[in-house]
Formats: structure tokens, C-alpha cells, sequence
């Protein structure tokens, strides 16, 4: 009764206040002002004043404790009153507090201005009242045993007091008589896990906090030390700390060596590199440790681990491995006599020193004489005074080599050569090297001559501008004849660098990459695509001719920028120098009248087997099949895995990484191609999206579709296509679902199936590919490693007896060879018999792109539906 007594006097005193005197003494407008609320924490309430006025209504604001509510949740009523013409109005305003807090009580009032005066109405008081509420609960932790700690718990009303109440493991604990603030439990220790909780109570009742669980861990182990050292292994020991209730399970013992950097990390939680882990078992609580190097310093470190967790660390403790003897003796050792010398000569051991070399001890005897042991250091050859002849018989020399730690073992005895009579005249001393230095000069001579004759038979077949090859027949193998299909005029537009109109830097970045165009012979075609083609040609260098692939494009370069970023990337190409990445010979370009830059054209090497896509799919769908086994479909995923790290390296992005686009070189070795220069030349199974590119759907990452973003981790998405293509032997991904519904497909969350008899293991590393977010697929470098150990842990397979050429037939039995860069070479005339005048259902690809027909040459046939085989970039979808 006097809290309400007080409220009312306050509120009074507030009217004072906060009214001013003038509207004291008027009328006030209000007929309606704001009623009490009294609750719990979260109450939704709401406040209400009433109004009447004449003429225009007012704006209402909202006090609270005499200060404007800046953003209140009010709402205002306005309804019309006036009958015959009167201009009466009557204003409701409502308050709402969605959810009652500490910082919403006091008194709340209602304020209007009329006519230039202000006028409130009588106050309201909003006050809370319930269960106490937490500030701070106690909190999960880890303690390590019997030691003490602290644990906080706050709460608070209204009403006040409120009083706390602590709790261990469900039962009460008595008032601390440390005189403690009450919202802080101070705990001796323990030796069990346990579960804490406290009570907060007042008026209205008592609320529970959460509860918090305490685990006990051991205590940290101490006196690590070192017990014995040998080159390779350490024992050390330690003492365990108390670990409660739990008996320790084992000890967890870390050693990294130690670097320049020890100072730095010692008082961190982790080395900065990978440690060197043991376990042991306890007790007894020591261990050896082996495997080390020798004469190397290390840090130790040990945790003991209960069923509740592991300790914390040691310090980390420095010690060194001692120096060890050599592991084996010194090498080649040789004694030879020269006069009354002996010259005895060795190399330096090829086992492990242990150490540091100090030298070398000698041991020489004879048969009846004692045993000679003399030190010299580290020279490794040592001249012998014999004294006499026949004084020292049947000589024998041993060598050893010593560190600190001692001597290594001792070479095998090695005979002195007999004494030659003394009337001989010796012989020079060790002339023999001589013979060979004359044998090599020889040797190097008639490697100079031979070298000559060729280059002067291959400078003879030289085939200038325009000419052809003469037939001839070597060896019983027709000699391949070019037939120049299309050459480049010399009525064209010269196109050199002077007159492109490029920056001077490069321009001479362009020295090594730019081939005259006249030097460059074009014979026939081995693919030809909706924008470009590849030829088959010989490029004319000074003193040799060079069998090579020529691709031109039929996309114009439109700008100087374009331009500009064709022969950068063609400055980069050239500098690749990798087995599995193909290399780039140069650049030349086609002048043309109708367009104001030349068109580019590409010079590659000859590939002879062709694209890797040509080559399994043949090996699969041909008329003489031919089983690929899975190390060969492995070594071809390793290599081009290789490849792709190399560029990864070199920080270029392929964006069109396919079986299309690999090649397979002489040795079966598949190099990378069409990267960065043919980018812009697709088509086949492409989908266009917009007014962008043809861009390889379903070798693209799923993030390029979305955003046309490529990063090296895009590249590895196309990778784990390319497994798959390999895998099923050039089957076409994602058979039955069309491009423009792929993106769709791979948000739903679909990938590639596994291919039938695909290893788990390489499916796995596939479905690696495909993650969604690009961080968590693995580099090219991981992907390597794995295929490289996944083809090692294969049993070896027997060697096929014949190579498969992918080859192609035009029309009558003329083979052509299929494949960006190149192909097999063209085999002689067919029999007539082996022409395609009658297929099967059976010999139709199920795709119904190719049909497959015989041919005389091994392996596989043309595909009838298209003319010419696909170039680089130039996937036809199949």
C-alpha cells in the first residue's frame, strides 16, 4: 500500500513538471488517459488516451517519465463528431509494447498542443513484476583435475531481492564462506565430471538455469626428459599429473624438428608444420622414439589422454639426435703400383654418414707383416711408400670412414697389382684415361658426320612454296605427298609485326613466337569445323623440314585488343614445357583484302595417333574393337592430371578441358591441347546461351554456367568430366539429358553415374570434381598423386600387341587420319572389297552420330555422317 502511495505522489509531481501553468487553468481536451499494466517479462500491452477537440486534430505524443517517445509504436484514431456544420472531432491514440522489458517501465502520459498550449493527461504506470530473470547461466567447460576454478551465474527481477541458490550434480551446496559475491561459485577441484546448475528465487517464484557440464580432464604430464639417445632413436620419459576418477588410456608424444622458426612458434599451440606423432602406452610412461635422423635437433612434446579427453601439452622440450658412425664403407676403393708407390684411391660412401665426416682411416698389410693403420683425414686418395721390392708381399689396402661417433665398417681388402720385373720399362703412370679421350673424340666425330648426312638428305626434300613432294618410295613405305590444297597468296596484305599496330613490349615478346608464313607448306585436310580447320603442312626451318599440323581459324579478329590478346596468350603458349602439355611452334597469319586485321593461324605439332575421344571411342564402337585395360585409361587420366597441374602453375585456365582436347603423341602419352587460343572455336554439342559464346555445357562448371566465372577449380569440374569420358571410353556425358536443361540438372544435385566396371576409388575422386562449392574439389597436384598411386597399386598390364590407329575413310576407302594435330599415316591401297556399300544396325553408334564401317587400315573407321574429323575445340558431341 505505500509503494502505490508513492507512485501517486511521484505521479503528481510529474503533473507539476511536465504540464506547464497556463493549460492548468483550461479545460482539458482529455477524456481518456493511459491505465496501469503490471506483468512479466515478454507481456504484450497496450496503453489508450481519448480525446475531443474543435477544428483540426492534433498530433498525439507519447511521454514516458516526462521525456517524447521517439519511436513509439502508436497508432491514432481520428472520428468525426460536428452535426450541423459543427467541426467536432474526437482522437484516440493507442500505445502498444509488443513485449514488456525492464527498460519499459515508469509513467506514460499523453501530450497534445492546442491553440499554442500543451496538454497532458493523467499519468499511467507500466511496471514488471515476475520470475526472475538470467543475465548469466553457467557455462560447458573443461577443468583440469583438482584444480580450482570459477563458475558465474546473475539474475535479477522484479521484484528484488532475488536470491541464488547453487547446485552439484542435482544436489545443494552450502553458502560460500569465503566471503564470494553470491553470483560467483568457487569450486576446490575436482576429480569427476560434473554438472552445475544454479536456482534464482523472489516473490514471484524461482527460475532454473541451464545446465552446465564441467569435464575433468588429466593434468598436464611434467618432468620430460631424455633418458637415451642413439642416432636414430630417442627414449624419453615423463611424469603423468593426476587425472581424477579416469585412469589414463595411453600418451600421445609429438617431435618436429627444430629450424629457424623455433623461436617463434614454441609459444603457440601447434608447429607450423606437420609433427611427428607417437602413441604409448602406460604405464610405463616412457617411450623410444625411432625413425629419426640422426645428428638433428627435434622439440618434444607430450599430452596423456583419460576416457574423458586429453591433458594439455608439455612444453615443448629441445633435444638432438647424436651423431651415428657411416652405415656403410667407402666406395670403389682401388690400389695400384707405380714403382716403389702405391696410389690407392676410393669414393665417399654411398650409405648414410650419421653425421658429420671427419675422414678416412687406411689399413694396409702385407703377408707377414703387421697390420699399418694410419690417418688421412678427408683427402680420398693416398700415395704409399713401399720400401723395397718384395719387402711388402701380397699387399693388401682397407679404407673406413669415421665421424665423432667413430669408425663406419671397413671396405673389403683390396689386393696391390703384382710387381713387373724390373727390367720392363714402366709403363707411364695411369696413361690409360687417354684411350679414352681419343675413343671419345672418335666416337664424337662420327656422331658429328652422320648428324651432317642427315640434315643434308633432309635439306634435299626441302619443299619450297608452293611445290610438292616428289614420290619416292623408302624402304618399302610410301613417302607421304602433299598436295597443296590452299597456301597463301603473296598478294596479300603483309601482316608482319611493324605493320599490325601492336605495343613495342610485344613486339619483342613476339620475336620467338612469329613464323615467316612463306616457310609454312599446306597439304590435305585432317578436320575441318564450323570455325576452323586443321591441315596437314611442313614448316621449312633453316636447316631441317618439319612435319606439323596447321589449324586456321574462320573467326576474324574485329579489334586491335583482340588482337592483342591473341598473340599474349600465344607469347605464353610458347614458353609451356611440359611432356603432357602440347607446345606451341608458332604463329603466322593470312592476310586477307576484305578485313582489316589478319586471321591467325596456328602452328602445332603432329600428333599421330590423334584426339584421345577418336581414340576410345573407335576402340570401343570400331569394326575391330580393341580393349582399352583400366591401366591404360588410368595412365591416360594421370597424364593428363600432370599436365593440367603444370598449367595450373603457370596460373592459366584451360575453360575447355575435354578427351576432345587431349592428344595422343607416338608414345601413347596424352598431351593437353586447344588451350586459350580456342576458346572461341566450338561447335557440335554446345548450347548457346543469350549473346554469349557457344560455350561446352556439359563440361562446364556449374558456378560458369551460373556466373561465366572460370578459376583453375572450374578447370578440375571439367577434369572429373574428361575421368568419366575415359572411364566409359568416350561415351557422351549425361546421356538422355538436352544442354539447355543442365544447369537445372546439376542444381537438383545430380552428377555423372558411375561407369560400369569403374574402380570405387576413381569414381571417387570423379564425384571429388563435381563439389559444389569450389573449395572443396582438389587440385590438379592431389588428383595427380592419387592417380599416379592408384596406376602404381594396379597390377602391370601385358603390352597390346598392335597400336590402335584411329583412322578415317573419305568416300571410297581412302584413309585419312583422324585428330586435331595429326593421325596414323595413310595406309596403302585398300582392297575394293572394303568399301562401305552395306551396314548393319549393329555397326550404328547408339548416339546415331556415327556409323562404322571396315577399313584396311587397323583399328577403327570414319564416322559416315561428317566429312572430316573434329580439330581442336571443335567437339561435335559425340
Amino acid at each position: 500500500m505505500g509503494k502505490v502511495l508513492l507512485a501517486w505522489c511521484w505521479a503528481l509531481c510529474c503533473w507539476g513538471r511536465v504540464a506547464p501553468k497556463g493549460p492548468q487553468t483550461e479545460v482539458s481536451p482529455f477524456v481518456g488517459s493511459p491505465g496501469n499494466i503490471t506483468g512479466a517479462r515478454g507481456l504484450m500491452g497496450t496503453l489508450r488516451c481519448e480525446l475531443q477537440v474543435q477544428g483540426e486534430p492534433p498530433e498525439v505524443t507519447w511521454l514516458r517519465d516526462g521525456q517524447a517517445l521517439e519511436l513509439a509504436d502508436s497508432t491514432q484514431t481520428q472520428v468525426p463528431l460536428g452535426e450541423d456544420g459543427q467541426d467536432d472531432w474526437k482522437v484516440v491514440s493507442q500505445l502498444r509494447i509488443l513485449s514488456l522489458q525492464l527498460s519499459d517501465t515508469g509513467w506514460y502520459q499523453c501530450a497534445v498542443v492546442l491553440g499554442g498550449k500543451t496538454f497532458v493527461s493523467q499519468p499511467g504506470y507500466v511496471g514488471l513484476e515476475g520470475l526472475p530473470y538470467f543475465l548469466e547461466e553457467p557455462e560447458d567447460r573443461t577443468v583440469v583435475a583438482n584444480t580450482p576454478f570459477n563458475l558465474s551465474c546473475r539474475a535479477q527481477g522484479p521484484p528484488e531481492p532475488v536470491d541464488l541458490l547453487w547446485f552439484q550434480d542435482v544436489v545443494s551446496l552450502a553458502s560460500a564462506t569465503d566471503h564470494s559475491p553470491q553470483h560467483i561459485l568457487r569450486v576446490p577441484g575436482l576429480n569427476k565430471t560434473a554438472s552445475f546448475s544454479c536456482e534464482a528465487h523472489n516473490a514471484k517464484g524461482i527460475t532454473t538455469s541451464r545446465t552446465a557440464t564441467i569435464t575433468v580432464l588429466p593434468q598436464r604430464p611434467h618432468d620430460l626428459r631424455l633418458v637415451s639417445t642413439q642416432p636414430t632413436e630417442l627414449e624419453v620419459a615423463w611424469t603423468p599429473g593426476l587425472s581424477g576418477i579416469y585412469p589414463l588410456t595411453h600418451c600421445i608424444l609429438q617431435a618436429v624438428l627444430s629450424d629457424d622458426r623455433v623461436g617463434a612458434w614454441l609459444g603457440e599451440p601447434d608447429p607450423p608444420e606437420e609433427p611427428l606423432t607417437f602413441q604409448a602406452s602406460v604405464p610405463p610412461h616412457r617411450l623410444r622414439l625411432g625413425n629419426l635422423h640422426p645428428h638433428t635437433p627435434y622439440h618434444l612434446r607430450v599430452a596423456c589422454v583419460s576416457s574423458q579427453g586429453p591433458s594439455p601439452w608439455t612444453h615443448w622440450l629441445p633435444v638432438e639426435t647424436p651423431e651415428g658412425v657411416p652405415l656403410g664403407p667407402p666406395e670403389n676403393v682401388s690400389a695400384m703400383r707405380n714403382g716403389s708407390q702405391a696410389l690407392v684411391h676410393w669414393q665417399e660412401p654411398r650409405a648414410p654418414l650419421q653425421g658429420t665426416l671427419l675422414g678416412y682411416r687406411l689399413a694396409y698389410r702385407g703377408q707377414d707383416t703387421p697390420e699399418v693403420l694410419m690417418d688421412v683425414g678427408l683427402k680420398r686418395e693416398v700415395t704409399l711408400e713401399l720400401r723395397g721390392e718384395g719387402s711388402v708381399p701380397n699387399l693388401t689396402v682397407c679404407v673406413a670412414a669415421y665421424t665423432a661417433a667413430g669408425d663406419g665398417p671397413w671396405s673389403l681388402p683390396v689386393p696391390l697389382e703384382p710387381w713387373r720385373p724390373v727390367s720392363e720399362p714402366p709403363a707411364p703412370a695411369f696413361s690409360w684415361p687417354w684411350w679414352y679421350v681419343l675413343l671419345g673424340a672418335v666416337v664424337a666425330a662420327a656422331c658429328a658426320l652422320i648428324l651432317a648426312l642427315f640434315l643434308f638428305h633432309r635439306r634435299k626434300k626441302e619443299t619450297r612454296y608452293g611445290e610438292v613432294f616428289e614420290p619416292t618410295v623408302e624402304r618399302g613405305e610410301l613417302v607421304v605427298r602433299y598436295r597443296v590444297r590452299k597456301s597463301y597468296s603473296r598478294r596479300t596484305t603483309e601482316a608482319t609485326l611493324n605493320s599490325l599496330g601492336i605495343s613495342e613490349e610485344l613486339k619483342e615478346k613476339l620475336r620467338d613466337v612469329m613464323v615467316d608464313r612463306h616457310k609454312v607448306a599446306l597439304g590435305k585436310t585432317l578436320g575441318e569445323g564450323e570455325f576452323g580447320a586443321v591441315m596437314e603442312g611442313q614448316l621449312n626451318q633453316d636447316d631441317s623440314v618439319l612435319k606439323v599440323a596447321v589449324k586456321t581459324m574462320k573467326i576474324a579478329i574485329c579489334t586491335r585488343s583482340e588482337l592483342e590478346d591473341f598473340l599474349s596468350e600465344a607469347v605464353c603458349m610458347k614458353e609451356f614445357d611440359h611432356p603432357n602439355v602440347m607446345r606451341l611452334i608458332g604463329v603466322c597469319f593470312q592476310g586477307s583484302e576484305r578485313e582489316g586485321f589478319p586471321a591467325p593461324v596456328v602452328i602445332l605439332p603432329f600428333m599421330k595417333h590423334g584426339d584421345l575421344h577418336s581414340f576410345l571411342l573407335y576402340s570401343r564402337l570400331g569394326d575391330q574393337p580393341v580393349f582399352l585395360p583400366t591401366q591404360m585409361l588410368v595412365k591416360f587420366m594421370a597424364d593428363i592430371a600432370s599436365g593440367m597441374e603444370y598449367l595450373s602453375t603457370k596460373r592459366f585456365i584451360h575453360r575447355d578441358l575435354a578427351a576432345r582436347n587431349c592428344m595422343l603423341n607416338e608414345n601413347m602419352s596424352v598431351c593437353v591441347a586447344d588451350f586459350g587460343l580456342s576458346k572461341k572455336i566450338y561447335n557440335g554439342d554446345y548450347y548457346r546461351q543469350g549473346r554469349i559464346a557457344k560455350m561446352p555445357v556439359k563440361w562446364i562448371a556449374i558456378e560458369s554456367l551460373a556466373d561465366r566465372v572460370y578459376t583453375s577449380k572450374s578447370d578440375v569440374w571439367s577434369f572429373g568430366v574428361t575421368m568419366w569420358e575415359i572411364a566409359t571410353r568416350g561415351q557422351t556425358p549425361y546421356p538422355g539429358v538436352e544442354n539447355s536443361e543442365i544447369y537445372d540438372y546439376l542444381c537438383q544435385g545430380n552428377r555423372l553415374k558411375q561407369p560400369v566396371d569403374c574402380l570405387d576409388g576413381l569414381y571417387a575422386l570423379m564425384s571429388r570434381c563435381w563439389e559444389l562449392n569450389p573449395r572443396d574439389r582438389p587440385s590438379f597436384a592431389e588428383l595427380r598423386e592419387d592417380l599416379e598411386n592408384t596406376l602404381k597399386a594396379l597390377p602391370p598390364a601385358q603390352e597390346p600387341e598392335e597400336i590402335l590407329y584411329v583412322n578415317m575413310d573419305e568416300g571410297g576407302g581412302h584413309s585419312e587420319p583422324l585428330g586435331a594435330a595429326g593421325g596414323a599415316d595413310p595406309p596403302t591401297q585398300p582392297d575394293p572389297k572394303d568399301s562401305c556399300s552395306c551396314l548393319t544396325a549393329a555397326e550404328v553408334h547408339p548416339a546415331g552420330r556415327y556409323v562404322l564401317c571396315p577399313s584396311t587400315a587397323p583399328g577403327p573407321t570414319l564416322p559416315a555422317e561428317r566429312s572430316s574429323p573434329a580439330a581442336p575445340g571443335q567437339e561435335d558431341g559425340a
